[in-house]
């Protein structure tokens, strides 16, 4: 897809990245909320982290080694140049709120206890997304996390009590889990709801 298409037909594939070791360049400036945010993430996973805080001093050099690059600055000079950097030297590239130049769009990660739930919208609504993680955040709770504690335990005193039966190993986890459920509404906007009854100005065909 050439920079200056529009987001991909048919939206971003959903990935995970092991980055352990691998270089990864931050672009943004040092009070930057975004970039903060992102080299502590990247960190957080054991990748080798370097963060330019002066976009304006951004050398080829820079980045032509790097495995992952991430570009928070609104500056499409900049993001159109990162990305002729990417094809030329093959690394990976997120432009955040300017996906069409970028091959990664963020996820917005959920995390309790061991369980990481990513949540991405393919660019195209963060704000849609953030909404989302912060309910799902609030529903995974310090009680919810406890809950995956104790199966993590019981998992582990399954392997022995239970080592030559692997039937009855996973037949003790569901019923472990027998009773878990977890409920999710979605309210929307008047205007979307008038749109969708044909009420509002924006009244769908």
């Amino acid at each position: 897809m050439a920079a200056d298409d529009a987001l991909p037909p048919h939206g971003f594939y959903p990935v995970s990245l092991n980055l352990v070791g691998r270089k990864c360049v931050v672009i943004g400036a040092a009070d930057d909320r975004e970039a903060i945010e992102k080299a502590a993430a990247l960190r957080e996973v054991d990748a080798e982290v370097r963060w330019i805080t002066d976009p304006a001093a951004l050398r080829d050099d820079d980045v032509a080694d790097a495995f992952f690059v991430i570009s928070t600055p609104q500056d499409e000079a900049l993001s159109a140049r990162l990305r002729s950097l990417a094809d030329s030297y093959k690394f990976l590239l997120c432009t955040i709120d300017q996906p069409r130049f970028g091959f990664v769009a963020m996820q917005a990660i959920v995390k309790a206890g061991p369980v990481r739930i990513g949540i991405s919208t393919g660019g195209v609504a963060p704000r849609a997304g953030k909404i989302i993680k912060e309910a799902l955040q609030r529903a995974l709770d310090g009680k919810f996390v406890r809950f995956i504690d104790r199966l993590a335990t019981e998992k582990r005193r399954n392997r022995s009590l239970l080592a030559g039966d692997a039937a009855a190993r996973r037949r003790a986890m569901l019923g472990a889990t027998d009773g878990f459920a977890l409920e999710v509404r979605a309210t929307y906007p008047q205007w979307f709801e008038d749109e969708l009854t044909g009420r509002g100005p924006r009244g769908a065909d």
